[in-house]
């Protein structure tokens, strides 16, 4: 092949080569687009503005006290719009000696795990706290973990106590 044709076929794989690169491109561009409007429609729904996790953050409330009081302030963490509570009977490890020390008459416990909402947290503590220092042999101890993330709207929404969240979801499921 003379040099002329070899430079006319690179010409033309050449062009061939860049109209390919400027359709794949113009595709990207079109489908990044089509992205954005949905995010943006995604965005601006009621739906979306439901289920946003940042206004509405989950606890776990760890609340230890002595094992006949357990379903007590059960009832009253379920107060706060607790949907999810688990109960485990435990026992204390200090031996009758250390017991009678700080006058606690057994070491029987039962410790309360609640999936609690962030803006009720406050005033599950605060009640808490007052029925640890008010109810007779009523004593015991709270603290919360951080829920760092929950896996699906659904479960977010049972656990958050958010039942729109969860009927809404079901309706879009059809």
């Amino acid at each position: 092949m003379d040099s002329k044709k070899k430079d006319a076929v690179k010409a033309k794989l050449g062009a061939v080569r860049d109209k390919k690169k400027a359709d794949i491109k113009e595709k990207a561009d079109t489908l990044r687009d089509r992205g954005k409007k949905r995010i943006a429609k995604l965005k601006s729904s009621k739906l979306v503005s439901q289920q946003t996790v940042s206004d509405n953050r989950l606890e776990l409330l760890i609340t230890t006290v002595a094992r006949n009081k357990g379903e007590y302030y059960a009832d009253l963490i379920q107060s706060f719009d607790v949907n999810m509570q688990v109960t485990v009977m435990g026992e204390g490890t200090a031996d009758a000696k250390m017991l009678s020390m700080f006058g606690l008459s057994d070491s029987d416990k039962a410790v309360i795990f609640s999936v609690i909402q962030g803006n009720k947290l406050d005033a599950a503590l605060s009640a808490l706290d007052e029925k640890f220092r008010t109810i007779k042999n009523g004593k015991g101890i709270a603290y919360t973990v951080p829920l760092s993330s929950v896996i699906g709207t659904l479960i977010f929404g049972f656990l958050s106590n958010n039942r729109m969240t969860v009927k809404e979801n079901k309706e879009s499921d059809k």
